[in-house]
């Protein structure tokens, strides 16, 4: 096991309704990426999967705090701000600039933290589950961002469980 269950600090407990249940869920998911990047150096969150990949820990950090700025800073806020680590140039950008370097990982880490604390600043104050948005000419709420959100870090966070498995063996949870 990644963590002893008593140890593991994600909700094991029921949700009294629809948005904590949401946002109980992306939560623990978010603690998931955490878990999974705790105790590296950043030569290990840097460390490339397998050529010619360059997927990395530290890729997925930089990655999620663009999908938690694209998501909620910029569609469901509206703000016109420049996207972290992509550019037309180089789209990959979150995962090519992820190098193993200290102040990298420190950066990559303030902006995810940065990006995830506007998000659940904006959720919080959200008048509903159904507040909603146009996107892309279609309607888009807050709930299926939330559920949108949950799929997307879980996907990630089991490309964490392999990465964090090649870096020290470590895997599960």
């Amino acid at each position: 096991m990644f963590v002893h269950p008593d140890d593991d600090p994600r909700s094991q407990d029921g949700y009294e309704d629809e948005r904590a249940s949401l946002t109980g869920y992306l939560h623990d998911q978010r603690l998931t990426l955490q878990m999974k990047c705790s105790g590296l150096d950043a030569a290990a969150l840097g460390r490339r999967s397998v050529e010619p990949s360059n997927l990395s820990l530290l890729g997925l950090v930089r990655h999620m705090a663009g999908v938690e700025q694209s998501w909620f800073r910029r569609v469901l806020a509206g703000q016109d701000v420049p996207r972290h680590y992509r550019s037309e140039a180089d789209r990959d950008g979150d995962f090519n600039g992820a190098v193993a370097e200290p102040e990298v990982v420190a950066e990559a880490w303030e902006t995810w933290r940065a990006e995830v604390a506007f998000a659940e600043r904006f959720v919080r104050d959200a008048p509903s589950m159904d507040f909603s948005v146009t996107h892309e000419g279609e309607p888009l709420t807050l709930r299926d961002v939330l559920v949108h959100m949950i799929e997307e870090y879980a996907r990630h966070n089991g490309h964490a469980d392999l990465l964090r498995e090649r870096i020290d063996g470590r895997v599960g949870q």
